[in-house]
């Protein structure tokens, strides 16, 4: 793919982390992260911390705020039920807890694996008493993302922006 042809909108994700100050970005590897990872491995003033499971990225963003530094925990919407538990974190020690995610289970999805959790993504996340955004275009992601940054961080909420599948494209399976 061609560098006109690459996506802007995690560009614009990239350029508001930069806008508040995000300095740690925890993520498990995922291709519809991936510009937005590059983006952050490749800037000297962030770290980019790579996880083994999702809920360490719960842990990671606690230790942040502790420090006195924001952080972001991209993932896949499968890893937000391996989350479940630690979202009791920052729901009880009240610190501010900003997720992107990459939604599977839903428009033209192959892998029958990601539906079950891909459908209940939204309500899982509500009754951990998280915020929800979700962009669907590509001009809805910049808006959406200052908004979800707002209000994670200016009231120390938990803060999810799901990117649909829609947004990312459509997966295909390759051998």
């Amino acid at each position: 793919m061609n560098a006109s042809a690459l996506p802007v909108w995690p560009d614009k994700l990239f350029d508001t982390f930069k806008r508040a100050g995000i300095r740690q970005v925890g993520y498990v590897p995922d291709a519809g992260h991936a510009r937005l990872i590059d983006r952050c491995r490749a800037d000297p003033d962030m770290r980019d911390v790579v996880l083994t499971t999702e809920e360490e990225g719960v842990a990671l963003a606690a230790g942040a705020w502790l420090g006195g530094e924001r952080a972001a925990l991209l993932m896949q919407s499968s890893g937000v039920g391996n989350c479940i538990n630690m979202l009791s974190l920052p729901r009880t020690c009240r610190f501010p807890m900003l997720m992107l995610i990459t939604m599977r289970g839903e428009w033209e999805e192959f892998n029958p694996w990601q539906e079950p959790m891909g459908s209940i993504v939204e309500p899982v996340l509500k009754l951990c008493e998280a915020e929800i955004y979700r962009a669907r275009t590509p001009d809805e992601v910049e808006g959406l993302a200052e908004r979800a940054v707002q209000q994670a961080f200016g009231d120390e909420r938990i803060v999810a922006l799901i990117l649909s599948q829609e947004l990312i494209g459509k997966k295909v399976w390759t051998k």
